[in-house]
């Protein structure tokens, strides 16, 4: 084969993959405008419930002996009548866990809450196992599901159980707040992602009449929605996603609360982060080939199945980020100009339907969550930008993974009650997470560095300020996560607080 076809079909595959980002890079325009055209028009109950119902709160924990006790006192405080509450605690740990659990749950039975341990021994199903396990002593009309790290605001049974006034609610989901939002730079960068995931794409999906997801956490379910939908289900790993699209496609709505803020934990260790991306990735994409087709057969306006289809396939873009850091090397080489009919035609275009609808996505969440302060957030979005390409390998790995059915555990991300900087998570009991992506990931940072020089050696200054995000990314990512298998190493995103008080 001669060079030149050669050169021809890798740019045409470059071509097409920069288009296929595209794609994804545009649907956040239209997010972004939905958002905005519906942000003053906030849901609002039918009525008021004359006699509140019963409510079971579901506490799904598996080894979180840092942070149960706290979960259990913040539910403990909840505002509601003590005769119409019921505390499930659905325990599948193997450490001392449950012991923790186990006295707290009997201090709080003897002040006169309804409270009970659920252990399992075998962790079959994982979460969902565990939230389906739990359904046979609920006796809730509906059903409120906490993560272990999570702190509910006491108000927060009073202020959402009115919307179940209408009888068509099957969930009612709040925002995600943060507790250790300013812990360090990874938590930063961490808190504006799911920013713009939880105010912008919920928010518009949810007043636009299209189908969003339940988010596993902090959100309240009808009991007898959670029935009508098939229940739970662990053949993939992101239950809260399946559930919600069989319980939509089954003509139930659900309404999301921007408003009522639910604080938790952000992972501050980069290995337990990545492991969270990986199961959200790689559960989405099991979703997608689950339900897509049914989506599509469903008696739907068309406009609800194609924000379905961009909604289940957003994650296939990590695949083709990846594709496309093997595929760069012949658009940077050899152009000898900045102004290049190159880089005219084909990567100013792309780069600013990729690249700019993601800042502009982050920009707009960050105004409508911090009016007065969100110039100061700006600092930061390189660095958003520059870590969602670190994660491109990571993620891509979990695409693959679920395209071609290889089955895997659904890991916890560790969480260690951490809420200030003087706290730290160094000393805590959990075994960094080991792999050989971290080392794959420094060799992707090696050649974007080569990458780079190329670009300033041709005075392409463009791709240089592209290609320094595809450098910082896989660099950061790659020594956060090699920093935790070496105590001594120190580098941004290990804290150096004292050590944790378990």
């Amino acid at each position: 084969m001669s060079g030149s076809l050669v050169n021809t079909i890798w740019t045409i595959c470059y071509f097409v993959v920069l288009c296929g980002l595209s794609l994804y890079g545009l649907h956040r325009y239209v997010i972004v405008y939905l958002f905005l055209k519906n942000r003053n028009r906030p849901p609002v109950p039918l009525g008021n419930f004359e006699e509140l119902p019963r409510i079971t709160v579901q506490l799904p924990v598996f080894n979180e002996l840092y942070v149960v006790e706290r979960l259990l006192k913040s539910v403990a405080a909840l505002d509601y009548p003590r005769e119409r509450l019921q505390v499930q605690v659905l325990d599948d740990s193997t450490d001392e866990t449950t012991d923790i659990a186990a006295k707290c749950v009997a201090e709080l039975k003897a002040r006169g809450l309804d409270i009970e341990l659920v252990h399992r021994t075998d962790r079959t199903g994982f979460k969902a196992g565990a939230l389906e396990a739990g359904m046979a002593s609920c006796t809730g009309e509906f059903v409120l599901i906490l993560d272990a790290d999570f702190v509910p605001a006491p108000d927060m049974l009073l202020k959402t159980v009115h919307f179940f006034t209408d009888p068509k609610v099957g969930m009612i989901q709040t925002r995600w707040g943060h507790l250790n939002r300013t812990y360090s730079v990874l938590t930063r960068v961490q808190a504006m992602f799911l920013d713009g995931h939880l105010l912008l794409e919920q928010t518009a999906r949810s007043r636009a009449g299209r189908f969003f997801n339940f988010n596993g956490t902090a959100g309240l379910w009808r009991r007898s929605c959670i029935a009508d939908s098939g229940g739970w289900q662990h053949d993939t790993l992101t239950e809260d996603l399946d559930l919600s699209y069989r319980a939509q496609l089954k003509g139930w709505r659900f309404i999301f609360l921007p408003d009522l803020v639910t604080p938790a934990e952000l992972p501050v260790d980069m290995n337990g982060f990545k492991s969270q991306q990986h199961r959200w990735t790689k559960g989405s994409i099991q979703t997608c080939m689950k339900l897509l087709p049914k989506v599509w057969r469903a008696d739907l306006p068309l406009l609800i199945k194609l924000e379905s289809t961009a909604h289940l396939t957003s994650n296939y873009a990590y695949l083709l980020l990846f594709f496309l850091c093997i595929l760069m090397h012949p658009a940077t080489g050899g152009e000898g100009s900045a102004f290049s009919w190159h880089s005219l035609l084909i990567n100013v275009p792309i780069y600013l339907s990729a690249s700019l609808p993601a800042a502009i996505f982050y920009v707009i969440a960050q105004r409508a969550l911090h009016p007065k302060t969100w110039v100061r957030e700006l600092v930061l979005l390189p660095m958003v930008l520059a870590l969602g390409i670190g994660l491109a390998i990571n993620n891509a790995r979990a695409v693959l993974e679920a395209m071609f059915g290889h089955q895997s555990e659904f890991t916890r991300t560790p969480k260690y009650g951490i809420e200030s900087k003087t706290q730290s998570w160094k000393k805590a009991r959990y075994v960094p997470i080991k792999s050989i992506v971290p080392f794959i990931e420094m060799l992707f940072a090696i050649y974007f560095s080569y990458l780079l020089g190329c670009a300033v050696a041709y005075e392409q200054w463009l791709n240089a300020m592209f290609l320094s995000l595809f450098l910082v990314g896989f660099s950061y990512v790659a020594l956060c996560s090699l920093a935790q298998w070496m105590p001594n190493l120190r580098f941004p995103g290990r804290d150096s607080g004292a050590p944790l008080a378990a």
